[in-house]
């Protein structure tokens, strides 16, 4: 909360310490909605507007500031109000819980809190896990608990009315952990199901000239991760050494990282500009997108798009998703395992570049900025299974449905 800044806004909610006077509006259902970060946020956009329409109240909650912030900038005209997710401890939780007092609650993937599960069960509340998943590592460990320590899963996994699976590979694990079947339905994942709005070719050349990029192919580093983005600056200086005209767009995962990236920019003979100090006067070599919740639009102005938390020590992966939705040419690391299931179907399909070590990064790139036309299949094939895996917010929504009935 310190390195991302905007922790004392609302602190008391930490605490439990939500408003005493929640409006929930007269007759409706009331939902307790938990989102962490800004991914979550943006996912549950199609669900809090089904939801609005079917005349249920959520209160929404988030763990980050940068998820607060975006979801009070979306959000307040689809929601009764929006706070910060207590400290999972019982005092805490039970304040909160007393406060938003909802007749449901839902918790997104990997958020499954024992604390908050053990005071919806004590209020007869049911809790449904959507979009559930279960990283290699979370498996594993989960795993080992339930041979040695079977009561600490129950904690995690018990309380749960219905887990949501987003894969097949995530169906197989909650069942291995002992999640029997009547509280398990694969909906698929809700990220899946985005909707973003497509820019004008105006607003594109505009977005441009405020970045300070020229109409050179440009390589984006999306949701990159330390480490990362020395790896795409070197490739990017030895491209141009050869001839290659491009630019380079980072965005990072975490915006206050600015300023260690600007000092590896700094230490290279380039010339580059930062998007919150305001925009470019003039064209150069790399732009850095230090904003939250605009990489939808920054992804429309991509030629190659680098997945990033892929690379060196990262094993997790960022969401392919939103470049496959816009149809662009995707290139990922080796470690993608909180979405393991989704690069195996783009592979399948012939949809993502895989590499499986960083130095592999530079000649993937290069062919693909000399081949225009291996970049249009890559983006199609992405493209293509992404319109062949929708509806998930459907089947999600139907779930809900059934249990406030």
């Amino acid at each position: 909360m310190r390195r991302r800044g905007g922790y004392g806004h609302h602190f008391s909610h930490r605490f439990g310490l939500h408003p005493k006077s929640i409006v929930w509006p007269q007759g409706r259902k009331r939902i307790w909605l938990q989102a962490v970060s800004v991914g979550e946020v943006l996912a549950v956009a199609p669900i809090l507007e089904a939801l609005k329409k079917q005349e249920v109240a959520v209160y929404l909650t988030t763990t980050t500031s940068t998820g607060f912030k975006l979801a009070h900038d979306k959000y307040r005209d689809l929601t009764v109000g929006i706070g910060y997710f207590p400290i999972d401890f019982i005092l805490c939780s039970s304040i909160a819980w007393k406060r938003i007092n909802p007749d449901l609650a839902i918790l997104t993937e990997g958020e499954r809190w024992p604390e908050h599960m053990a005071q919806a069960s004590q209020r007869n509340v049911p809790v449904v896990n959507i979009n559930a998943r279960l990283s290699d590592k979370s498996f594993v460990r989960l795993i080992l608990l339930k041979r040695f320590l079977p009561s600490v899963v129950h904690l995690l996994l018990g309380e749960l009315t219905w887990v949501l699976p987003v894969s097949e590979r995530d169906l197989e694990r909650f069942t291995q952990l002992g999640v029997e079947a009547k509280r398990l339905k694969l909906t698929g994942n809700i990220k899946l199901d985005v909707n973003i709005p497509i820019e004008t070719s105006l607003a594109k050349n505009e977005l441009r000239r405020d970045l300070g990029l020229s109409s050179y192919p440009i390589l984006l580093g999306s949701s990159t991760w330390p480490g990362e983005e020395l790896v795409l600056i070197d490739l990017f200086k030895r491209l141009r050494s050869e001839g290659f005209e491009c630019s380079l767009l980072l965005v990072p995962r975490h915006a206050e990282r600015r300023e260690e990236i600007k000092k590896i920019l700094n230490q290279n003979d380039i010339t580059y500009h930062i998007r919150s100090e305001g925009n470019a006067d003039a064209v150069v070599d790399i732009a850095v997108a230090d904003t939250t919740g605009e990489l939808r639009r920054l992804t429309q102005l991509a030629d190659i798009v680098f997945v990033g938390k892929s690379l060196l020590q990262h094993t997790q992966g960022q969401t392919p998703v939103e470049a496959a939705a816009l149809c662009k040419p995707i290139v990922t690391g080796p470690g993608t395992s909180n979405f393991k299931s989704i690069i195996n179907e783009l592979k399948a399909e012939q949809g993502v570049i895989q590499i499986q070590k960083s130095e592999a990064l530079y000649g993937v790139i290069k062919e693909l900025l000399q081949n225009p036309e291996k970049r249009t299949n890559l983006s199609d094939a992405a493209f293509l299974w992404y319109n062949r895996n929708g509806g998930a917010v459907d089947r999600t929504l139907q779930i809900i449905k059934n249990q406030l009935v």
